[in-house]
């Protein structure tokens, strides 16, 4: 297991930062996507990009979708790496509005003859069962696809969830862009030292070149209680901004939201604290959520006696603002240099 203060950073948070945006996993797809129809007779309400896509189905109804799994998860923990896989496909639906209503999977290994890979398989669909049945998010169809190797070197365990929302009114949706300068950034869902699980992470295995330890543990009783507060945020208008945390953590996550908006934030950290895990930890269960409310508010008050009373976490990290992102005691990083770093390695790949 990673120590959380064992690690010191070897560049800069705001550097790091920049190196995880240009890499293939968190480097926005948008070369992809815009190569086809994403508007879809106009009907997209979502387009791609964010936590999931939104589509319009007739009066002020729409549907969400989303795709997710974590393969490095799956290898070191099939179990809570199926768990993962379901649940952060809730927590993406969640995160704009939507109640979770059915999943698809698509079971992808291996060699299932090679005891390891069926070991893998087991224990990931175990995980996936286990997750659909704490989060009342059933499976109505899927498929397998095993032997997925070359020269005797199997894939990654990607056990990739599929998973379709229902949306009641689609002008209330919630996007992962900051709404406005000036509103105030709640971390709804997290420890109270705000991320604390470096192992597994990107950051570990792209800075530090380490890919030992195990992945994040997912509570699926938490998970839930989070997501339900989440929507209820969302749908009564409290809510301006969400964005769920996955790969790279908060600081990957807020750099995400500053890319969309073209607004920045200061989110001061812990003071005394180890700012890696705080900003590159991979805790599950976690959202960003800005609000409009003053946080001296009764209104304000009365939300985070809510959270409490439901057990959430939720403090106040950070307000948004200006054309910087400012994590801690990390230089500030502007929105321009983020938006280079996230955009041009597909472009650059591509053109190679």
């Amino acid at each position: 297991m990673i120590a959380a203060n064992s690690v010191t950073p070897p560049i800069d948070n705001g550097a790091a930062l920049l190196r995880l945006l240009g890499t293939p996993d968190l480097a926005s797809k948008r070369w992809v996507w815009e190569q086809y129809d994403s508007l879809i007779q106009s009907n997209t309400a979502q387009v791609p990009g964010g936590d999931a896509g939104v589509i319009r189905i007739g009066g002020k109804k729409a549907i969400a979708v989303s795709s997710d799994v974590t393969p490095r998860y799956v290898e070191s923990d099939p179990y809570e790496g199926g768990k993962q896989a379901v649940a952060e496909c809730w927590r993406n639906l969640s995160a704009v509005g939507a109640e979770p209503i059915a999943v698809t999977d698509n079971l992808n290994f291996g060699n299932p003859e090679r005891p390891e890979i069926m070991g893998q398989f087991v224990k990931a669909v175990t995980g996936i069962g286990d997750a659909c049945r704490a989060l009342g998010f059933p499976i109505v169809s899927g498929n397998v696809s095993l032997y997925n190797e070359t020269n005797g070197q199997g894939i990654l365990p990607t056990p990739t969830i599929g998973g379709v929302g229902l949306i009641d009114d689609w002008s209330k949706m919630a996007k992962a862009c900051f709404a406005k300068e000036g509103e105030v950034i709640l971390l709804v869902g997290g420890p109270a030292t705000w991320g604390t699980h470096l192992a597994q992470s990107i950051y570990m295995r792209d800075i530090h070149g380490r890919t030992d330890g195990p992945p994040p543990v997912v509570d699926l009783e938490h998970e839930k209680k989070v997501g339900d507060f989440v929507r209820k945020l969302i749908r009564n208008g409290t809510a301006t901004a969400v964005h769920d945390l996955s790969d790279g953590g908060l600081a990957v996550a807020l750099a995400e939201m500053a890319i969309a908006s073209g607004i920045g934030a200061v989110v001061p950290g812990l003071s005394g604290t180890n700012p890696i895990p705080v900003f590159f930890g991979e805790d599950q269960g976690r959202y960003l959520v800005t609000v409009k409310l003053d946080p001296k508010s009764a209104e304000m008050q009365e939300l985070w006696n809510e959270a409490k009373a439901l057990g959430i976490h939720a403090p106040w990290i950070g307000t948004t603002g200006g054309k910087e992102l400012k994590l801690g005691e990390a230089r500030a990083v502007t929105i321009d240099e983020l938006t280079s770093a996230h955009e041009s390695w597909f472009p650059r790949f591509m053109n190679n």
